[in-house]
């Protein structure tokens, strides 16, 4: 039973998963704050935009 311990203790395999999955989590928390940014700033240039256009008038030559 000590034997079974100490090679317990010894193996780091479940390590590697554990970090896999740390980073994983970053790189989805920074992708998710990225896209939230990117659509806050289309949002406001397609209101922007939807406002000039509404403000043109068609029939100016």
């Amino acid at each position: 039973m000590m034997k079974f311990i100490a090679n317990f203790r010894k193996d780091e395999d479940g390590a590697v998963t554990v970090d896999w999955v740390v980073l994983t989590a970053a790189v989805v928390g920074l992708a998710v704050a990225a896209y939230t940014s990117i659509e806050t700033g289309t949002t406001a240039l397609t209101g922007t935009t939807s406002t000039f256009i509404s403000a043109q008038d068609p029939n100016l030559p």
